[in-house]
């Protein structure tokens, strides 16, 4: 009884026209034929709303990937004390990591202010040093010989 009252319904509203012009009508369904995936959902949530997928990640691995990514994080940073706070904040998130850590035993060191100060200031010398433009050598400049015109030896 159930199900006729569901199909009754159904059968009206094709004859009404509802379900014509849907989107993806005509296409095939995506994901058709692929192994069931659990998170099917989530993946199609964050594609569908552009979130980036590193929120997946697990702590250690976001803390490793955000220290990868620190020199072109502080790159564009005005001062050292700057690229010092920068560096800090990072540190700070690293050792709360080590004092609580949850999630996969991944090696995760505090970051080394120095070293990142020092590679900033190389980068920022080599971008306000002048680039002297590179003069292709000339090709040498053919030999003309005084008497261009001999005549040849008759054999």
């Amino acid at each position: 009884m159930w199900e006729a009252s569901v199909e009754a319904q159904i059968r009206s509203a094709q004859e009404r026209g509802e379900f014509d012009d849907l989107p993806g009508a005509g296409r095939p369904i995506p994901g058709r034929g692929l192994p069931y995936d659990e998170s099917w959902w989530i993946k199609s949530f964050m594609e569908r709303e552009k979130l980036p997928t590193d929120l997946l990640l697990p702590t250690p691995l976001l803390l490793r990937r955000r220290i990868e990514r620190l020199p072109d994080e502080v790159r564009d940073l005005p001062t050292e004390q700057a690229v010092r706070s920068c560096v800090a904040d990072l540190n700070a998130e690293v050792m709360a990591w080590l004092r609580n850590p949850s999630g996969p035993r991944v090696v995760v060191r505090p970051v080394d202010a120095d070293a990142v100060v020092s590679t900033w200031r190389a980068a920022r010398r080599a971008a306000t040093t002048p680039v002297a433009p590179v003069v292709a050598p000339r090709p040498p400049a053919p030999r003309w010989s005084w008497f261009p015109f001999r005549r040849r030896r008759a054999a």
